[in-house]
């Protein structure tokens, strides 16, 4: 309800009153929102859909960079910090996961790293979760054809290339990277990137155990078998 006196206001008065209160308006609107973009965390756990995986959402920060700097610290300073994370995977663009959406995304995803006259080797892994229409062979081909076509000069290294091209569909979605230094952080692997070389080179080379951890490990099944071996050692010493 109006009072008198804005009653008796002038066509003039109320237009400059309704300008007030539409700047009023427009003020506590953009306050709302400044508050709003405050509370946001910089870090925000998101729903995967999947089990055992978990998906953060950040803010003003390169996923690739944000992961390769902790694993490069755990890989230097050979510190475990995580218990329960087995890997750690930066996610800079995801589409629908399906064939025709991928293509069409990742000619321009892949543009950064592959486009001439940026070239270099790299390789492609794929994983799939709650997903059973994607076809690895056929994804790994076309996405490699995309490369390929950005710059003849692009190669495939499965051994050690400069850029690995990370897929991972979770149920209708398509996630994607393209990180560095895969082989050497153990294919992202929190657990595995901070053990020495000594464990490391054990584990690749089981022959240097010793004679005598093997005859330790080596148990025969049968009794005869066990004095089969008895007689072999005897004929040895």
């Amino acid at each position: 309800k109006f009072s008198d006196h804005e009653e008796r206001l002038s066509g003039s008065d109320r237009e400059e009153d309704e300008d007030d209160v539409e700047a009023a308006l427009k003020k506590e609107v953009g306050q709302i929102r400044a508050s709003t973009e405050q509370k946001l965390r910089r870090f925000q756990s998101v729903e995967s859909g999947a089990n055992n995986v978990v998906f953060i959402r950040t803010r003003g920060i390169e996923p690739e960079n944000l992961v390769h700097h902790i694993l490069k610290d755990m890989h230097t300073t050979k510190k475990k910090k995580t218990r329960v994370i087995l890997r750690m995977l930066p996610i800079s663009g995801t589409c629908k996961a399906f064939m025709e959406d991928m293509k069409k995304y990742t000619e321009t995803f892949f543009e950064p790293w592959f486009k001439a006259p940026k070239k270099g080797t790299f390789q492609i892994v794929y994983k799939a979760r709650n997903n059973s229409h994607m076809s690895r062979e056929e994804v790994i081909k076309e996405l490699a054809g995309i490369v390929g076509s950005l710059n003849p000069e692009n190669k495939v290294d499965l051994n050690n290339p400069q850029y690995t091209v990370v897929v991972e569909i979770i149920k209708t979605v398509c996630c994607l990277s393209v990180v560095r230094d895969y082989v050497l952080f153990r294919k992202y692997n929190l657990q595995e990137v901070v053990k020495s070389n000594k464990e490391d080179t054990t584990q690749q080379n089981p022959s240097s155990l010793t004679e005598e951890q093997n005859s330790e490990v080596v148990k025969p099944e049968t009794e005869e078998e066990e004095k089969s071996s008895k007689e072999v050692k005897q004929e040895n010493k």
